[in-house]
């Protein structure tokens, strides 16, 4: 018997007793939607394939978190998104959530800052407060916007958009909304915060406002929440361990996470899945 054949019996012998070669199994597949909270601009290196405008880094949450546990990702987080950039095409980007598919295990969510000018307005104010005391030029500074209940309602109405169109895509899929992580200190505030009172109380209010809605959607929808803002107390942009760069911010972008923060939030995901 010549050893090919001597080799198929074995083989169909195998398969006959219950024993089949293995077979590589795929990575989980995992999809990271969100706005610069979730890019990690001014977190080098970035992806080199992304759009440069996205800024979106190697070493954000997604990515720690995918080489955490060995996921396949898929990182579509763009800097300046909102909620609509996520459900339909923004410019050149197709929409964010075409990324998930019947594959899709894992999908991770920040988003909602920019739909009410959360982190805009108090680089703005900053900027402007700068500008007054003669250490930054006035013309760089642009004005901040003011969010009516109509924007707090569309945001509100595109965070269950996203979690139905999640579900709808990925039925099996576990999905994680993250809200934002502290940039001011509950109280007061730092030369890295150079924030009129008046201005850091309407940023604590609209962050307020976009946490309280991420819970609650979340709790409706029956998607898991990571309550950055919480986890993130006493890491805020004048914190001794800040999880937050201030403004204006040394080679990086002005109030936005720093790798600390990144790592941080990677943590929180990898405990909150299990195992």
């Amino acid at each position: 018997m010549s050893a090919r054949h001597r080799s198929t019996i074995l083989a169909a012998a195998l398969l006959l007793a219950g024993f089949a070669p293995a077979v590589a199994q795929a990575a989980p597949k995992y999809v990271a939607m969100g706005s610069s909270f979730a890019a990690g601009p001014g977190i080098t290196p970035y992806v080199a394939d992304a759009p440069q405008r996205c800024g979106r880094s190697t070493r954000n949450y997604a990515h720690q978190l995918a080489e955490r546990r060995g996921l396949e990702l898929v990182d579509v987080s763009c800097s300046g998104a909102t909620t609509a950039a996520i459900l339909e095409p923004w410019k050149e980007l197709p929409a964010q959530i075409d990324a998930v598919d019947g594959d899709t295990t894992l999908v991770t969510v920040t988003i909602g800052g920019n739909d009410v000018f959360y982190i805009g307005n108090l680089m703005s104010v900053s900027c402007q407060e700068l500008a007054g005391q003669g250490k930054m030029p006035a013309d760089k500074c642009r004005p901040p916007q003011s969010a009516t209940e109509d924007d707090y309602a569309r945001l509100e109405d595109g965070l269950r958009r996203i979690a139905a169109g999640v579900k709808q895509r990925a039925p099996k899929a576990t999905l994680v909304f993250l809200d934002y992580p502290a940039v001011l200190p509950g109280k007061g505030g730092c030369a890295a915060t150079p924030v009129p009172d008046s201005a850091a109380d309407a940023a604590r209010i609209a962050t307020a406002r976009v946490e309280a809605l991420t819970a609650k959607v979340a709790q409706s929808v029956g998607a898991k929440l990571i309550k950055v803002s919480s986890l993130s107390q006493g890491h805020d942009a004048c914190a001794a361990e800040p999880w937050m760069t201030g403004f204006p911010a040394t080679g990086g972008v002005p109030y936005h996470p720093n790798l600390a923060g990144m790592t941080a939030q990677a943590a929180a995901l990898d405990e909150v899945l299990g195992r």
